[in-house]
């Protein structure tokens, strides 16, 4: 029987001042992103206008650009929130979970949201600032182990700090050779 390789994508939007957006995707094989086997980047037109409390109206349409014709990831780490606090109000990760995009979504935050106090903190690298973890689909501590586990010895992942410099505009990198 064949087995198929796990993928593990992390995505960024970023807003352009005329009014579109660049989505950036990279790839990986391995929960560390230790290795990006695709990265990509689309350009979004017209994105809505920001409303507190929807912000996945702004955010859900270049995520669903970025990821169209992608083969489907096993797990998605999103810039953000899945839940913006303990009873569950759905942040940008919950929308994209529910879109059905990947079974299993992460939101790693850089900022504490003032009402998400069941996120994990997650130090990293020599930081004493913590990032703030959220998942659907995994337990809170696996979630947050494997944020902890990535590739890269900064506060920031290699692979997220790779994808949002792909969403402000940096040129993609060809995949690396499948041996």
């Amino acid at each position: 029987m064949p087995t198929t390789t796990p993928r593990y994508g992390a995505a960024d939007v970023q807003y352009l001042d005329d009014g579109g957006a660049r989505a950036a995707l990279v790839v990986a094989e391995d929960a560390a992103f230790a290795t990006l086997v695709e990265e990509r980047t689309v350009l979004v037109d017209q994105v809505a206008e920001y409303r507190p409390g929807h912000f996945y109206e702004r955010e859900l349409p270049p995520l669903r650009e970025v990821l169209a014709g992608v083969a489907p990831l096993d797990l998605l780490i999103v810039d953000g929130y899945v839940d913006l606090d303990p009873d569950g109000s759905p942040g940008l990760g919950a929308h994209v979970a529910d879109a059905g995009l990947a079974p299993v979504v992460l939101g790693v935050a850089k900022t504490r949201f003032h009402a998400a106090s069941h996120a994990a903190e997650v130090l990293r690298g020599q930081s004493a600032r913590p990032l703030y973890v959220t998942a659907s689909g995994m337990p809170l501590d696996a979630a947050a182990d494997l944020v902890r586990e990535m590739a890269g010895d900064a506060r920031f992942p290699a692979a997220l700090r790779r994808v949002d410099r792909l969403a402000r505009g940096a040129a993609p990198e060809p995949a690396a050779p499948r041996v």
